[in-house]
């Protein structure tokens, strides 16, 4: 057998190494640290679980709630058996909303239907009111401004037909009154009784969920005094410094409204000198009126609508539905239609789900106060 002679391998001699001089380099010094600081921190790591996981600390009650209110303690008892029921009692006071306090524009408390507007400005603005014998007054800004054009609701039309509705009757029933404010759309033009509870504190709820208001005077029907619309009441026969006195306790009932709607008035609205002194008032306040059909034929030199039908004479839903779809209807043939209900629970709801989809059958819903005009 052949020999076979392999490669000879040589080691590279290295350089000498001084390690003490190493060991004194600063840095091997800064990297010696920067090593026992990252040992610190993955140490401190598994102590405390993972980064951003919740972290348990356990505080000792006696020791830390000294002070605590007293029977705080005892509520962290664990309930035993069905959990108690309470009434929902909501006390209303004149103002129940600080200034501003309406809330950002978004979905609201009442649900799908209840979308929110932007919270109308704070009532009163100043320039708008003076001080009257009852309490402030609307006027006229001293720039021509009106508390009509102050307080509406802005509006912007699309070139669609325009829909509108008044729903009044609100301030005397608690539950009815928060539904409408709460569940309606903010176009949705609200209109109050004058002997309401609180009624300004209603009127600032209204408003800072963005709904225009109108108040309700009340006015002498035919019928009366069967049909008493209270001891304020507009009277048909009443000279005209009553009436303007009347009239005034009316308006100094609350401030934040852009005109009034009647409440009842078939008689009163249908005698010149009443009217005329009624409507002369108003006008020199700057305010509009908006009648729920008994004043089609009057006019005055101020912002006027007039319904064209009332949703709910008849209270059921089917027949409901059926005014809705004639007041859409209307909108189609004159390009705008208004139409007025009352806070009944049915026409509360009905109104909520028919104002949600309107707008999806190529209407717009609108604030009453944009379908006004002088006459």
């Amino acid at each position: 057998m052949a020999a076979i002679a392999l490669p000879q391998f040589k080691m590279p001699k290295l350089p000498k190494v001084d390690v003490g001089a190493v060991l004194k380099s600063p840095a091997v010094g800064l990297t010696g640290a920067a090593v026992l600081f990252a040992g610190a921190v993955i140490a401190l790591a598994h102590l405390l679980g993972p980064v951003g996981g919740a972290t348990s600390v356990t505080i000792p009650l006696d020791e830390s709630l000294r002070g605590a209110p007293v029977g705080w303690r005892e509520a962290l008892k664990t309930n035993r058996g069905a959990p108690p029921l309470y009434n929902d009692v909501v006390q209303l006071s004149e103002r129940p909303l600080a200034p501003g306090a309406g809330g950002s524009p978004g979905r609201m408390a009442g649900g799908p239907a209840a979308m929110a507007g932007s919270a109308l400005a704070v009532a009163p603005i100043a320039g708008f009111y003076a001080p009257g014998p009852g309490g402030p007054l609307p006027i006229i800004a001293q720039d021509g401004r009106t508390p009509a054009q102050a307080y509406a609701r802005p509006f912007t039309p699309n070139g669609r037909p325009r829909v509108a509705l008044v729903i009044g009757g609100l301030g005397l029933n608690a539950r009815a009154t928060r539904q409408a404010i709460e569940t309606l759309r903010p176009e949705i033009t609200l209109s109050f009784s004058v002997y309401s509870e609180g009624l300004q504190g209603w009127i600032d709820m209204a408003r800072a969920r963005g709904h225009e208001v109108l108040i309700e005077a009340p006015m002498e029907p035919v019928d009366y005094p069967d049909n008493d619309s209270g001891p304020y009441t507009l009277m048909a026969g009443g000279q005209p410094p009553e009436t303007v006195k009347r009239l005034e306790w009316i308006l100094s009932r609350a401030t934040g409204y852009f005109g009034l709607t009647n409440y009842l008035g078939s008689r009163f609205l249908a005698t010149d000198p009443a009217y005329n002194a009624f409507a002369a008032s108003l006008k020199g306040r700057g305010l509009a009126f908006i009648d729920d059909g008994a004043a089609a034929r009057r006019g005055g030199g101020m912002p006027r609508a007039t319904a064209e039908r009332v949703i709910d004479d008849k209270l059921a839903g089917a027949s409901i539905d059926q005014q809705l779809l004639a007041l859409e209807a209307g909108a189609l043939q004159r390009g705008q239609s208004l139409g007025s209900g009352f806070a009944y629970p049915i026409t509360l709801e009905k109104v909520a789900q028919w104002a949600n989809e309107v707008e999806a059958r190529g209407y717009q819903l609108a604030p009453a106060s944009a379908l006004t005009r002088v006459r």
